[in-house]
Formats: structure tokens, sequence, C-alpha cells
């Protein structure tokens, strides 16, 4: 009886897989002459390739730098935030120095390909082990491209506030009123709540002020409008005319500060490149002034102005006091300081107008017996 043999593996041309026997086969028969000769011409092919590859390298990374410069360059000129800045070059040199050195490998006669995939494999593996890593990574990605917060931005997140000092990779680093340091991993920062106080300019104050049953309100309503209008500081009615208000003194103070520097220098001294330079520098600031008018004058047609004028009212009747709501707006810089400044002066002040603060009471009424 005859059985069928059948192959496990499954037959492959003998003409794609170069056969180690013949190639040590050859050798044997080959004369000394000739094994000098083959050696000799591969060393001077692997020379080659060898000074093709350092060529390659040193000049792919003079290339490498001067484009790092030139972004570099770029980044500060468009005054693109100083993370993103850091973020962008160095994914720039991680990338261009990979493709080099894939260049440079290939050059030599190593398969690349091969390289490559185990460079995947490894990068896979990696990036399971590390998926929170991977996570703040992104998270941070996302916050230096979408900017919910700055550097210098008082923040408040997790449980934790304070001004942002350093926006990383992987985390962000916060600086609290009391000077600590808390670092936050940026992938919980870009899923979750941030309150910015810092985004907007202008913010509300508001103060709870009690005051006795009996008390005039009329007279502590005037007291305390009376304080608050007599602040630069507070917003009298729009907010928009107070930061056009503040911008045209800002101008003017610049305008100031630049004649009297002008007058201090020797303006004869100046070239007439510089001067060219700084007419022409002063021409493309105005276009984008202009410009920014332009904006603002739109986005005022189609948002019409709110009443932002300072206000106290009488929020509620409670056990023992009548419950003042006073509101006031201010701008973001100021709000701590008008804050506890108007504590103190609403203390101080309205006892002066025959105006009292009230502790709890209970009023105890005796029935005498029939």
């Amino acid at each position: 009886m005859r059985l069928l043999q059948i192959p496990l593996v499954p037959s492959v041309p003998t003409d794609s897989i170069p056969s180690a026997k013949a190639d040590w086969s050859a050798l044997k028969t080959m004369s000394f002459e000739d094994l000098i000769s083959r050696l000799a011409n591969n060393l001077v092919e692997f020379a080659i390739s060898l000074f093709i590859a350092i060529l390659v390298f040193y000049v792919g990374k003079y290339i490498i730098k001067k484009l790092y410069g030139i972004t570099a360059t770029i980044l500060i000129r468009r005054k693109v935030d100083k993370s993103l800045s850091t973020f962008i070059l160095s994914l720039i040199r991680i990338v261009m120095y990979f493709i080099l050195i894939v260049t440079v490998i290939g050059i030599l006669g190593i398969n690349t390909s091969s390289f490559i995939a185990i460079f995947a494999s490894v990068g896979v593996a990696i990036g399971m082990a590390l998926s929170g890593t991977l996570q703040n990574f992104a998270g941070g990605v996302l916050i230096l491209l979408l900017k919910p917060y700055k550097i210098g931005d008082y923040i408040e997140s997790q449980g934790f506030a304070g001004t942002v000092t350093e926006i990383q990779i992987f985390s962000t680093i916060i600086c609290t009123p009391d000077n600590k340091s808390i670092i936050i991993p940026n992938g919980g920062l870009s899923t979750g709540t941030i309150n910015n106080w810092s985004r907007e300019d202008y913010r509300r104050i508001q103060w709870d002020v009690s005051i006795s049953y009996g008390d005039d309100v009329e007279t502590a309503r005037k007291t305390i409008l009376d304080l608050l209008l007599s602040d630069d500081r507070i917003v009298k009615k729009y907010i928009e005319d107070d930061r056009e208000t503040r911008r045209i003194t800002s101008i003017q103070q610049t305008d100031t500060n630049q004649a009297s520097q002008a007058e201090q220098n020797d303006v004869s001294k100046t070239n007439w490149f510089k001067r060219i330079f700084s007419h022409h520098k002063r021409r493309v600031q105005s276009k984008i002034e202009d410009w920014e008018e332009a904006q603002e004058s739109k986005l005022k047609m189609l948002m019409p102005k709110v009443d932002r004028s300072p206000s106290v009212n009488l929020d509620k009747m409670a056990d023992s006091s009548i419950n003042l709501v006073i509101r006031a707006w201010v701008r973001s810089t100021d709000y701590w300081d008008v804050y506890y400044k108007y504590n103190e002066l609403i203390y101080v002040e309205l006892p002066k107008h025959g105006l009292t603060f009230p502790f709890p009471q209970v009023d105890v009424h005796m029935v005498s017996p029939s």
C-alpha cells in the first residue's frame, strides 16, 4: 500500500531564496586572487557608500539646522505662543532627524523597510504601555493648538486655582496665590471643565451687605453709589466706552513717551535706512490698527451695548436684616483691589450716614396672664 506524502510547508521557488551552500561552493572554487579582488571591490563599494552616507548626514544636519532657525524666526515674528513654538520646533527637529537617519541607513545598504517595521512595532508596544501618558500628550497638543488658556492666565480646574506658569507637553504647571506649584496632567485639562478668569478683560464684582430693619434703604443706595461712581476703575455705564477711553489714554501716554525718547536721542545720527524702516513700520502698524477698528465697529453694530452701571438693590428681607446686593463692573486686573477696598469703605462709610449692621437677634414678646 502506497501512502501519499503531503508536504507540511508550501513549496517556495528556489530562485527567490539565496542559497548559502551555493555561495560557499563558489567561494571554495574561487582562487585566492579572485577572493582578494572581490573583497577589495566590496570594501571600495562600502567605503564609497560610507563616504556618501557621512556626507549626506552632515549636509542634512546643516539643512535641518537652517530650517530650524528659519522656522524659529518665523514663529517669533508671528508672535506665536512660547509653549506652542517650543512644541512645533521640537516636533520638526525629531521628524527631520528621523527621516535623515532612515536615509543614511538606506545609503549604507541596510533594508529600511524592515527597520521602519521594527520601529512601528516598538512604537505600538510603547503606546500600549504608556496609554495614559499618550493621552496627556494628546491633551497637551490640543491645549497648545486650541489655547483655552495661556501662560499668565488665572485658571481654576480639578479643584485647583492659580496662575499658569508653564504649559508643557504632558502637564500644565500653575502657581496658587499662596505660592504653591501644582502640576496638572493635560489629559484631564483637555477633556474637563476649565474656568479661565483671565479670558475676559472685564468682570463683575458683587458685595452682599446687610443693614438693620428701620434703616433707610435709599440712603444706603445713594451712599454706596457715590462711592462707586467716584472711582475711575469702575465702569460708569458701558464697557465699550470704558475700553475705548482706556485705549485712547494708553495711546496718548505711548505717544508722549515716544516723543520724550526722541528728544533724548540725536535724530541726526540715525541713518536713512533706519528712518525709512521705522516709517514703513509705523505705516504697517497704522493699517493694522485701522483694520482692527473696522472689525470692532462691525461687532458693535451686531452686538448692542449692555448697561453695566453700578447697582444697589434690595435682595431679601431676612430674619434679622435687610440684605442689599451691590454689583459693579471693573477690569479683570483690578478685581481684587477694588473688591477689598470697598469691603472696607462700605464698613466705614455706612455708619457715618446713620446705617447700622445688625447682629442675629430674636424678639421675645412677653404676654401677661389674664
